[in-house]
């Protein structure tokens, strides 16, 4: 054959296109959509205003007027950003004493800061779980947990989730065989709502000598009489090797964090690549942070707010005749789902005519054939909104009916 009877490659943009193609006509292409003016729970979604019932801004924090101040004044001393790694010259008083509150908040010695959960993962999990250790990881930890698993040289194994009859199945069967062993899960389920059984993994991790690492992202401020999270719901705070937490959810700022022991603090300081290597977060943040934090502990009425929200809407829902669609969750991440993927973004669509934004999740961030409506709770929904959502989502979702 002459090379003249070869078609040409396709250039990558061409492939692109190709694939950018093949994710529309799956129902699984995904956009941008313009969100402004938050103002309780209420937005400006490309110009139209909408309730959020797809926030994480649990505690409604993402728009107190205190925390913003708290950023405003301390960007006029400390500037714009960090202007450099941390451990060069982005390092900052207001970034510890931000580690200190948070420790002092998670009953731990220490805390790092990161700049994401995401980074906060995929720095933490590939220095701690080594070549030689072995990392059990729940079938549906997010995926920057699966991601800091893959970037480690730990073996990995999945069990099923919440499976902790195979969990510690695993574990007996691994006896002996490894350095280390650690146990990954989420404190709260991001996409089903469900609460790890820590109370549970703490005594199959002891039996087995094996360590807990705690993604607390969806747990922080929302879980437990003091809002301390998932471990402290479990009454297992000090169990608990190393936990991570977000602050762009229920603290409603931007960053994350790790705590645990002061020798974990500084072996993260020293091997997190995503924090060596990153430039450190504005010091205004740090700020807001610190605001939001002393009203997350200040003000339980939030808590109060947010559970009193939860039981409405979910009471409303087995009105009608619909229960929430994960075992064992608490309530502030309710999924109800819908199946396919076409079907779920057609209801997202209806409810957003309706002036309701829900998070309408397709795979990958699911299994196929789970798509879903992912309605979150905040304290700022006003008894109201619930109820003007719940008509909407009976005339919206199939089999949720009046």
């Amino acid at each position: 054959m002459s090379t003249r009877d070869v078609a040409p490659p396709l250039s990558l943009d061409q492939q692109l296109a190709e694939g950018l193609q093949a994710l529309e006509r799956d129902c699984l292409l995904r956009s941008l959509r313009s969100v402004a003016r938050r103002r309780g729970a209420e937005l400006l979604v490309d110009g139209v205003s909408v309730v959020d019932f797809a926030t994480n801004d649990y505690l409604g924090l993402a728009s107190d007027v205190r925390v913003a101040a708290a950023i405003s004044e301390a960007a006029w001393e400390a500037g714009a950003g960090a202007g450099g790694a941390r451990l060069i010259c982005g390092n900052h008083p207001l970034h510890e004493e931000l580690e200190r509150e948070i420790a002092h908040f998670k009953g731990t010695e220490a805390a790092l800061l990161f700049s994401s959960g995401y980074a906060a993962n995929l720095g933490a999990i590939p220095a701690l779980a080594e070549r030689g250790d072995m990392i059990y990881s729940d079938a549906l930890n997010h995926a920057s947990l699966i991601d800091g698993c893959r970037l480690s040289r730990a073996k990995t194994r999945i069990f099923p989730h919440g499976e902790m009859d195979v969990l510690e199945a695993m574990l007996r069967a691994d006896r002996g065989n490894f350095r280390r062993r650690w146990i990954m899960v989420e404190g709260v389920f991001s996409m089903d709502g469900d609460l790890a059984p820590l109370d549970w993994l703490v005594e199959i991790a002891r039996r087995h000598r094996a360590l807990i690492y705690l993604d607390d992202a969806h747990g922080t401020g929302v879980l437990g009489a003091g809002g301390r999270g998932a471990a402290e719901h479990w009454g297992v705070e000090a169990e608990i090797e190393v936990v991570m937490g977000t602050l762009g959810k229920a603290l409603g700022t931007v960053g994350a964090f790790v705590a645990g022991s002061s020798a974990l603090r500084e072996w993260l300081l020293n091997r997190a690549r995503s924090g060596v290597f990153t430039t450190g977060t504005p010091p205004a943040f740090a700020a807001g942070t610190l605001a939001a934090l002393r009203i997350c502990t200040t003000e339980p009425e939030r808590r109060e707010r947010l559970w009193a929200n939860v039981h409405r809407l979910c009471d409303g829902l087995r009105s009608l005749g619909r229960e929430t669609d994960a075992q064992g969750a608490v309530g502030h991440i309710v999924p109800v789902l819908v199946g396919g993927t076409e079907p779920t973004m057609r209801v997202g669509a209806a409810l957003r005519d309706r002036g309701f934004l829900v998070g309408a999740v397709r795979p990958p961030t699911v299994p196929a054939g789970t798509s879903r409506l992912r309605i979150t709770v905040s304290a700022a929904h006003t008894p109201q909104q619930i109820d003007e959502f719940l008509d909407a989502l009976s005339e919206t979702v199939p089999g949720v009916q009046p």
